[in-house]
């Protein structure tokens, strides 16, 4: 694992590096179908609002194991990737943060205790505000970073919807077994096949010290509601390995109020 990290870190440390090699060996292009879709998208999400950040806050059910318990929540996201989740439980505070420096995404947790923890970087390879769908489908269509695929229409819970993936390409030669940048990377969203409004969100995460086990984890997104002309979930549930792990009920959402990115230190305030 210590050869992945090293070579995840050169790619994120050397973009021109990168930029050679995808020169060399061009990236397959994205699928004009799905490029289209996600375009409607985004337009079906954040209407003629410039976003910039968002503040969502309600009351939260966790179920972990043997815990089941209810709090509350607030998430905080800025377009440009930074992101933090305080959640309060009976058991104890518990927190996210992911911050941007240099270009490159670093992310800490913390329990009850109050000790931050860094997170791992494969787990840092899908998109970041997991809980706005406006901003992940908006980093999805950066040009050149994504490859989009249309896998087709589907029925999901009874609900018709259009299904699209997307990842980023790498041209880095890994050794074999060790899972890829693009596979780390990779992300299925399936949109409402009436409105393109987002109601699932899927992609993997992975133990600490094991990027190649994948942990499948699936955001809902559901009770869609207008705000400052932004379409916003205001029901988001996380599933992890197919189990109910995270129930949101926001009963505020806040855009546009300035945050700053001093708000999303690593390690700080956890």
């Amino acid at each position: 694992m210590k050869v992945l990290a090293v070579l995840i870190a050169l790619l994120f440390s050397f973009p021109n590096l990168s930029a050679a090699q995808q020169a060399a060996a061009p990236a397959p292009a994205s699928s004009t179908q799905a490029t289209t879709l996600l375009t409607e998208a985004v337009a079906a999400l954040a209407g003629r609002v410039a976003l910039t950040d968002v503040t969502l806050s309600g009351p939260a059910h966790r179920i972990a194991g043997s815990d089941d318990e209810s709090g509350t929540s607030v998430m905080k996201a800025l377009a440009t990737g930074e992101v933090r989740v305080d959640l309060v439980f009976p058991s104890g505070p518990r927190s996210e943060v992911v911050s941007l420096s240099n270009k490159c995404l670093a992310g800490s947790w913390s329990g009850p205790d109050g000790v931050a923890h860094p997170s791992s970087n494969h787990n840092l390879m899908t998109d970041s505000s997991w809980f706005f769908p406006a901003f992940t489908v908006s980093r999805i269509m950066t040009p050149r970073k994504y490859v989009l695929s249309y896998v087709g229409h589907e029925t999901q819970n009874g609900q018709a919807v259009e299904h699209v993936t997307a990842y980023q390409p790498s041209t880095v030669p890994l050794p074999a077994g060790v899972a890829t940048f693009s596979h780390l990377t990779q992300m299925d969203l399936f949109l409402d096949s009436s409105t393109l409004l987002p109601v699932t969100l899927a992609f993997n995460i992975h133990p600490d010290n094991n990027a190649n086990l994948d942990i499948p984890v699936q955001i809902l997104f559901s009770d869609y509601r207008p705000v400052n002309g932004a379409q916003i979930p205001f029901h988001v549930q996380k599933f992890i390995n197919n189990n109910l792990a995270l129930d949101l009920q926001f009963t505020s959402a806040v855009l546009n109020s300035g945050l700053s990115a001093s708000s999303f230190t690593v390690g700080a305030g956890l």
